[in-house]
């Protein structure tokens, strides 16, 4: 078995405004990189589009269906401070979801060794009942939700590694036993959550806070001792990576200092952790990562240890 890539060319027609730092660009970034001969052994799909129902697996029916009503039919429209549509957002979004659920699927039916779903926009700041922060839809939570769902699993782990903490995520599994959700992530930041004391309702939510200027060694530290050991004590049967790339020292929106070979290292801790609770079942998705070299060296240590499973 292979590492399955999804990504879509549609993913380039969500548009945000000229200087904003979620932007097409991204998507070629990591293009470029995963172009290079050494990915030549990813199995490579394009995502599918989900559909609205999807996205109520996550979301509010109110939130699903303003979303959709939003959806302009030329120019862009704003929604909150930082987030955007343009015509071609929603179909965007839904590939978004799309991808996470074929990586799903494909995983836990054996296709594929393990998955990174390389589209846009992000999804981890999305909540029940709002978007923000960039994010229009949750597809790291509609992807355990439809793990859980239709693939009959009991339990799965989110670990977002994004540097900004993912409220919508948090928001969406607040009550729900049957997800673990662990965040490390620069505090304080936006969006000001992500407080050690937030811990859900069945303390099913870890909140690992980080002071600006935390580098790679006092990470892998923080990632051994807390992360790692969380996880495998949930005993899940999936791992989801919301695998944001801002956390290294050259995005321009945060200040920790990580290099691209610290995301490859936590990559090869989680692949151990779900070896050994799991059968290696691992899904990525694509969050944050603003500084365009960086985040393609940060996605290519990435991709290239999903590849070593």
């Amino acid at each position: 078995m292979a590492t399955l890539y999804l990504s879509h060319p549609d993913s380039r027609l969500h548009l945000t405004p000229p200087g904003h730092p979620e932007r097409v660009e991204r998507l070629e970034a990591i293009q470029r990189v995963l172009d290079d001969p050494r990915f030549a052994g990813l199995t490579r799909e394009n995502a599918p589009l989900a559909t609205l129902d999807a996205a109520r697996l996550a979301h509010s029916n109110r939130h699903v269906d303003a979303i959709a009503a939003a959806s302009p039919s030329q120019g862009i429209v704003q929604l909150d401070p930082d987030t955007w549509m343009s015509p071609g957002s929603l179909d965007a979004a839904l590939l978004a979801i799309g991808a996470a659920e074929r990586a799903v699927a494909a995983v836990l039916a054996g296709e594929a060794s393990n998955a990174f779903c390389g589209l846009r926009p992000p999804g981890h700041h999305a909540e029940i009942d709002r978007p923000m922060g960039f994010c229009l839809f949750n597809q790291a939570a509609v992807a355990a939700r439809r793990a859980i769902r239709d693939h009959g699993l009991q339990r799965v782990a989110i670990i977002d590694w994004d540097v900004h903490h993912g409220n919508g995520t948090q928001d969406i599994f607040w009550s729900d036993p049957s997800v673990l959700y662990v965040s490390t992530h620069e505090h304080p930041l936006y969006p000001g959550t992500g407080a050690a004391s937030e811990r859900g309702e069945h303390d099913n939510i870890v909140n690992l806070p980080l002071a600006a200027g935390t580098d790679g060694p006092t990470y892998r530290q923080v990632f051994a001792q807390s992360v790692v050991p969380r996880v495998e004590a949930f005993r899940p049967d999936l791992v989801i990576i919301s695998a944001g790339f801002d956390a290294h020292r050259r995005d321009p929106l945060a200040n920790l200092a990580l290099a691209a070979e610290d995301f490859g290292w936590m990559t090869r801790a989680l692949m151990d952790v779900a070896d050994r609770c799991c059968g290696g079942r691992v899904v990525s998705i694509l969050e944050g990562g603003y500084d365009l070299p960086a985040l393609g060296g940060s996605v290519a240590a990435h991709v290239e240890m999903l590849m070593q499973a």
